[in-house]
């Protein structure tokens, strides 16, 4: 494995590198400002388990939003009951919404070599669905490389990655695969990882992959717990970001603040008028998705939830 500094180098340059994309095949149709997405998590029911995507589909729409990110495990929960994702396809189109991303757990980035192709494996089928309900891309978090903080505790399943050039190769074997069905992999920052917990590890990772295709997935909250400061945010492009998922978090210190704490923007202290005001000068015009893992909101009205999210995070982007 090469570890020489010309490549290393790369990420001093990354905003330059990556800006260069903007007109690649990731790029979603013109539009007008930030295009507002749910994340189906932030819907769940009173016991934190998915919604059939038929009514989180519908939840969506008529809670105004323009996209939709859907978990993989959604979509085989529909498939396994009868459902066709060529029909899911055309729900969500006849909706109004699209696809912008969707959330997957391959582990595409472990160092067991065995494992990593089962990932990637994993990761080839879960892009072959997302394409076929119209999707672009997936979130690629570093599943099987959280160093003990997955419900696995077991070492050799949990093993950090910190060879993080070694890590940007593993990347861009995954992009190589869905460049093939048109979907593009996000580099997913997980502040409670020991790996890629903070912006510029994920940075890392997509530079150097060696493709303009590489992009990353901030997560505000992830950001906060993972130590990341916000002032890094404008050395990112606009192609560089794959999605962004928004959220908000109370007054609690990054090592004892969990996601069940994440509350709607605006309801907490993260400086979110400033993230959106990086966002709007470096010419992002991508989605905004509002993911929530907070229990309370899931023990209410799943529409009011979504309607009132999208409010928030309207109020607060400006």
């Amino acid at each position: 494995m090469s570890t020489d500094i010309s490549r290393r180098g790369v990420l001093a340059a990354a905003a330059g590198g990556l800006a260069m994309t903007a007109t690649d095949a990731r790029a979603e149709p013109a539009k007008v400002g930030f295009g507002y997405c749910l994340n189906t998590s932030t819907v769940r029911d009173k016991d934190g388990k998915s919604r059939p995507i038929i009514e989180l589909i519908d939840i969506a729409k008529r809670a105004g939003y323009d996209a939709i990110e859907p978990w993989i495990s959604e979509l085989d929960e529909y498939t396994k009951t009868g459902g066709t994702l060529d029909d899911l396809a055309k729900r969500i189109k006849d909706a109004g919404l699209v696809v912008p991303d969707a959330i997957g757990f391959a582990e595409w980035i472990v160092e067991d070599p065995e494992r990593r192709k089962k990932g990637v494996e994993q990761a080839k089928r879960d892009m072959e669905k997302a394409a076929r309900i119209g999707g672009t891309r997936l979130a690629a978090p570093p599943v099987g490389a959280t160093g003990g903080t997955s419900k696995r505790d077991d070492p050799k399943f949990t093993q950090p990655v910190i060879d993080l050039v070694a890590a940007a190769d593993r990347y861009r074997a995954l992009l190589d695969v869905g460049e093939k069905m048109g979907v593009t992999p996000i580099v997913e920052v997980w502040g409670f990882s020991k790996t890629l917990r903070r912006l510029g590890e994920a940075l890392l990772v997509a530079a150097e992959s060696g493709s303009s295709r590489g992009c990353v997935l901030p997560d505000v909250y992830h950001l906060y717990k993972g130590g990341s400061d916000f002032s890094g945010l404008p050395l990112l492009s606009a192609s560089a970001i794959g999605i962004f998922h928004v959220n908000d978090y109370p007054k609690i210190e990054r090592d004892k603040i969990v996601d069940a704490d994440r509350v709607y923007p605006g309801d907490g202290i993260a400086p979110l008028k400033d993230v959106f005001a990086v966002l709007r000068k470096m010419g992002y015009t991508g989605y905004l998705s509002l993911e929530l893992f907070n229990r309370e909101y899931w023990k209410r009205d799943p529409l009011e939830v979504a309607k009132t999210g999208l409010e928030k995070m309207k109020a607060v982007a400006g």
